[in-house]
């Protein structure tokens, strides 16, 4: 069964296929939600992260919660992962992100922690700066990656992609030609060693682990990239969500805001077939499915559309609600086969 999970800010929404619809539970309620991941191997381990009550763990898919263990002594949570590629007995070995920017990993599922401090020993470290927040900044994305167990790759908010190559005891500072505006990150098990960055300056992405990096913005009119998604069975095939500045990417008064596509070597592409006007739409959250084979789904406010021909085309979601809610914002989605 497919199940989207969806942090709105306020709650974690569980969006599960039924029939030719969708329904919606509600977990976490009153929860300041962030982020959300799943381990790769075990779906039915989900994790919450929320912006205040810290981190929230789920052993059978969404339906009972309990908060994380001790060791994490911030409550703003702003990114969580779970390695496929190093784990400890059936567990994927787990991060978190938080603010301001540190780095946790724990080896049991989030019962106990370690942090990772030489991060804030980076030499960039006193530049960076969150421009919401600009006393503070954060880990806003954490990327394990998909086939060497120690490698690891974190994205600041506003910083640049800090990586790791000994599971996150050192670290080296942002290279040349990455996005500083570090927004999302991804990795592909298809596609060793290449990591992929949308940021507030465009697209980047490294072929060789992190070691250098190359910008890839032919095609693009709206350079301030939130989200990022890369075909389960395609490691060529990229769909991002843009806008033209911050205040159009987030700002309901002025939002508008588009979605890209780009295959191969090819340019991106604008795609709109199915999709709403992007006027008056605040940034897409994207994510692909690793159980579905050329399938990408995004957000557009309170709708969520799903693409079945690699991001061509959309179609939108018949979902029922439960009565009186509807999502203010779609902050992290994952979807996963439960």
């Amino acid at each position: 069964m497919t199940t989207i999970y969806l942090a709105t800010g306020d709650v974690l929404a569980i969006v599960r296929r039924r029939g030719e619809g969708w329904r919606v539970t509600l977990a976490l309620e009153g929860s300041p939600t962030e982020c959300v991941a799943i381990d790769p191997l075990r779906p039915e381990r989900v994790y919450c992260g929320t912006f205040g009550r810290g981190l929230w763990r789920s052993e059978d898919a969404g339906t009972s919660w309990r908060p994380a263990g001790e060791g994490i002594p911030h409550a703003e949570i702003m990114s969580v992962a779970v390695s496929r590629a190093e784990r400890t007995g059936d567990h994927g070995v787990l991060w978190v992100g938080a603010e301001p920017s540190a780095v946790f990993r724990s080896e049991d599922g989030g019962q106990t922690w370690v942090e990772r401090p030489a991060l804030r020993d980076l030499p960039s470290a006193p530049t960076w700066s969150f421009p919401p927040r600009p006393w503070t900044h954060h880990v806003r994305w954490i990327a394990p990656d998909a086939v060497v167990p120690e490698r690891l790759f974190a994205g600041i908010e506003l910083g640049g992609v800090m990586r790791s190559l000994d599971g996150g005891r050192t670290w080296e500072d942002r290279k040349p030609r990455s996005q500083h505006d570090a927004h999302t990150l991804a990795v592909h098990p298809l596609a060793p060693g290449r990591v992929y960055e949308a940021a507030g300056g465009g697209y980047a992405e490294s072929l060789d682990g992190g070691a250098t990096w190359r910008r890839v913005d032919r095609g693009l009119e709206h350079h301030y990239l939130w989200s990022l998604a890369v075909d389960a069975a395609d490691p060529d095939t990229i769909v991002v969500s843009a806008a033209g500045s911050p205040g159009e990417a987030h700002d309901p008064s002025v939002a508008e805001s588009t979605i890209y596509r780009r295959s191969g070597d090819g340019p991106w592409e604008e795609v709109r077939e199915g999709l709403p006007s992007p006027r008056g739409k605040r940034v897409a959250v994207v994510a692909a499915n690793e159980g579905e084979r050329r399938v990408f789904y995004a957000t557009r406010d309170a709708e969520i559309y799903r693409s079945s021909d690699a991001g061509l085309t959309w179609e939108r979601l018949t979902i029922t609600w439960p009565d009186g809610y509807r999502p203010p914002a779609v902050r992290g989605m994952v979807v996963a086969e439960n």
